[in-house]
């Protein structure tokens, strides 16, 4: 079933106008009409099965059958704080990771970061990058489009992630696999938690130990060195699965 996002204003009582983009997506696309069922969400905490009763120019009506308040969101907010990779692994970061249940996605640049964008290039990547988080929403039948932020300085990532309750960084010199899994345990839902990922060269240990002097806790994800685009996505299905059972 086809999946959309509208804003709280476009839901009425028991009908809900689509408007924007969604609307040639629709009907020249998808070309859908009259009596097919999708899927609607307010994009904070409710899903509405509908059928569409009318499509128009300029907007598509939909008639609301059924609302769902469970939704398909982790019952903790996982912050994923991703060093900047290189080429497009961003994307696929993004859209795994949004597939995965994150609440946010923010991108760092870090010492080791070969990736350097200036304002132009940030704007261009965020556009694309927010693209897929929304595409992701909606492949994965989430009820919100988590949000891919700007990219923040180390320091900065470090002072955002103070403001949650708990702050990891997986780290290839962490060894104890016993502490790891009791950390990670810790992680309740309810809970805000972020995970920071290094670039391809990983983190320095300056940096380690300026995120440890922020309260982050260094953890180990096993044996193997896992790429950029795997490190994020391995512990963040730890997580939901921990979360979520």
């Amino acid at each position: 079933m086809y999946h959309f996002f509208v804003n709280p204003d476009q839901i009425g009582d028991s009908v809900i106008r689509i408007m924007g983009p969604d609307v040639n997506h629709i009907k020249n696309v998808l070309r859908m009409g009259a009596g097919e069922q999708i899927l609607i969400s307010n994009g904070v905490d409710k899903d509405y099965l509908c059928e569409i009763t009318c499509v128009a120019s300029l907007e598509v009506t939909a008639k609301i059958l059924s609302v769902d308040e469970g939704g398909a969101e982790l019952p903790a907010r996982l912050y994923l704080f991703q060093g900047l990779p290189k080429g497009d692994k961003m994307e696929l970061i993004i859209q795994k990771a949004v597939e995965l249940g994150v609440h946010r996605i923010i991108p760092v640049e870090t010492r080791r970061a070969v990736v350097r964008l200036d304002k132009k290039k940030e704007e261009s990547k965020l556009r694309r990058w927010r693209a897929v988080s929304e595409s992701a929403a909606k492949q994965s039948k989430r009820l919100v489009i988590p949000e891919v932020s700007g990219v923040m300085s180390f320091q900065e990532a470090l002072a955002f992630a103070k403001e949650l309750e708990i702050t990891v960084i997986p780290f290839e010199h962490a060894k104890d696999m016993a502490e790891t899994k009791e950390i990670l345990s810790g992680i309740k839902p309810g809970m805000s938690a972020g995970i920071f990922i290094g670039p391809e060269g990983g983190f320095e240990d300056s940096e380690v130990e300026l995120a440890k002097s922020f309260g982050a806790k260094p953890i180990t994800l096993g044996k193997r060195i896992l790429r950029t685009e795997t490190a994020g996505l391995a512990i963040v299905s730890v997580l939901a699965f921990q979360l979520e059972g």
